[in-house]
C-alpha cells in the first residue's frame, strides 16, 4: 500500500465523518411528530417501483381507494401517482432517487411503495445507491416497523428495525483502499438510537407488551453496537413495567425457531442489518415475505411497502398478473391506522385474515394455477362487504 492510497483513503474517512455529523445534528434539530387529524387534506402517493412492484401496488391503492371513498369524496384524502423510480430511470439520471421523483414524494405525506430493484455485483446495472436506503435517508424514515403474528402458535412479534444508521448508512460509500483491500463502515448516533428506542418502548407500553428485546452483536461489535445496546437500555429504564432483555444476534436467529422460548419474546428493537434479516426470518412464520407488510416512520413522513423483492423474473416470464399483493395490503393495513384510520385498518386487517386464513375461496400461487392480483383484490373488497366493513 503506497502513502497515496493511504492519505486519498483518510480523506474520504474524513469527509464520512463530516457528513454523519452534519446528520447528527439535523436529528437533534427535528420537532415533533405530524399531527395528521390536524391535515385540511392526507395525500398518499402511490409509487409502484420495479418488476411486479407497479402490479401489487396499483391493487393495493385500488382498495386503500375504496376504504377510504368516503374521505376521497369529502376531499380529505387525495391519492397522487408518482412515476419514475424505476431502475432504467434511476440508472439512466444516475440517481438512487431522481431529483423530480423526490420532490413529488415531498409533496405527499404518506407513501405507499412497490418494491425497487437494487444493482449487486454481476448485476448489468451500475452500482447506485438502493432507493430504499436513500428514501429512508431523504425523508428520515428513521424506523422500520414489521409485525408478525401467528395467534395459533402464540407469535406476536413487533420489529423495531433503526432504519438510517448501523451498515446501512453509508453502505454505497465503502473503500477499495487497493486491490487486496475494501473496508465498509458502521454508523451509530446518539439521537438516532435515542429515537427508535423510544417508539419502540413507547407502542410497548401503548399496546400492553410487556417485554422489549434488544438485538445487537456487541460482544463483538463493540463500539457502534455497544453503543445501541447501552442507549437502549438507558430509554428502557424510563419504562419501569417493561421488561427489557438483550440478545446477541445469532442466538436470537435460533430462538426464534425454539417453540418453547419464541412465545416469550414481544417487540424487538435493533440495527438495521439485524432487523433486515431477522424479520425475513420472521415473516416465514406467517407464510413467508409475500405475506408481511413493512411500515418505515418519520417525524414528518411515512412510507409504507413489502418486505420481498421486486421479483423481475416473473415479469419476465410473463407471470406478473399472478403477483401476490398480500404483502402490500398488510402494509395497507398500517398506512391506514397511521393516518387515524384505525377503523378502516381494523376491517381491512380482519378481512385479509379471513380471506388468507379461513375462507380461502380462492388463493394465490404466482401462476395460472391460482388467481390473478385484481382477482385477489377483489375478493377482498367484496369480503369487506360482506362483514359490513364499510358501515
Amino acid at each position: 500500500m503506497t502513502e497515496q492510497q493511504i492519505k486519498s483513503a483518510l480523506e474520504k474517512f474524513e469527509s464520512l465523518i463530516r457528513e454523519q455529523d452534519v446528520r447528527s445534528d439535523k436529528i437533534k434539530a427535528q420537532g415533533d411528530f405530524l399531527d395528521f387529524a390536524a391535515l385540511p387534506k392526507i395525500i398518499i402517493g402511490v409509487c409502484g417501483g420495479d418488476g411486479i412492484g407497479p402490479v401489487i401496488t396499483r391493487e393495493s391503492a385500488r382498495v386503500l381507494s375504496y376504504m377510504l371513498a368516503d374521505d376521497v369524496a369529502a376531499g380529505a384524502v387525495e391519492f397522487r401517482d408518482i412515476e419514475g423510480l424505476t431502475i432504467e430511470n434511476r440508472v439512466a439520471q444516475n440517481k438512487a432517487i431522481p431529483d423530480d421523483v423526490l420532490k413529488e414524494l415531498k409533496s405527499c405525506h404518506v407513501i405507499l411503495k412497490g418494491p425497487t430493484t437494487t444493482p449487486q455485483a454481476g448485476d448489468p446495472w451500475p452500482n447506485i445507491e438502493s432507493a430504499n436506503v436513500a428514501m429512508r435517508k431523504e425523508l428520515d424514515l428513521f424506523a422500520n416497523m414489521r409485525p408478525v403474528k401467528v395467534p395459533s402458535e402464540s407469535i406476536d412479534w413487533t420489529f423495531f428495525r433503526e432504519n438510517t444508521e448501523g451498515a446501512y448508512a453509508v453502505g454505497s460509500k465503502g473503500l477499495n483502499v487497493t486491490d487486496d483491500l475494501a473496508v465498509d463502515f458502521v454508523v451509530t448516533t446518539t439521537e438516532g438510537t435515542r429515537r427508535i428506542a423510544r417508539l419502540a418502548y413507547d407502542y410497548a407500553r401503548r399496546n400492553g407488551k410487556g417485554r422489549v428485546s434488544v438485538v445487537t452483536k456487541a460482544n463483538v461489535i463493540k463500539t457502534t453496537d455497544g453503543k445501541f445496546l447501552r442507549l437502549c437500555k438507558e430509554i428502557g429504564a424510563e419504562y419501569p413495567e417493561i421488561t427489557t432483555d438483550e440478545w446477541y444476534i445469532d442466538i436470537l436467529t435460533a430462538k426464534l425457531i425454539d417453540e418453547k422460548r419464541r412465545k416469550d419474546f414481544r417487540v424487538f428493537v435493533l440495527p438495521n442489518l439485524y432487523g433486515d434479516i431477522i424479520t425475513d426470518e420472521a415473516a416465514e412464520f406467517q407464510g413467508g415475505v409475500g405475506t408481511a407488510g413493512s411500515a418505515n416512520i418519520g417525524k414528518r413522513y411515512a412510507m409504507f411497502e413489502a418486505i420481498h423483492g421486486s421479483a423481475p423474473r416473473m415479469v419476465k416470464e410473463g407471470r406478473g398478473q399472478y403477483a401476490d399483493p398480500c404483502s402490500m395490503l398488510r402494509a395497507s393495513v398500517m398506512l391506514l391506522s397511521h393516518i387515524g384510520r384505525q377503523r378502516q385498518a381494523d376491517m381491512l386487517e380482519r378481512a385479509l385474515d379471513i380471506c388468507m386464513y379461513e375462507e380461502k375461496k380462492i388463493a394465490i400461487t404466482g401462476r395460472d394455477t391460482g388467481c390473478t392480483c385484481a382477482e385477489l383484490g377483489d375478493y377482498v373488497m367484496e369480503t369487506v362487504t360482506r362483514f359490513g366493513a364499510r358501515n
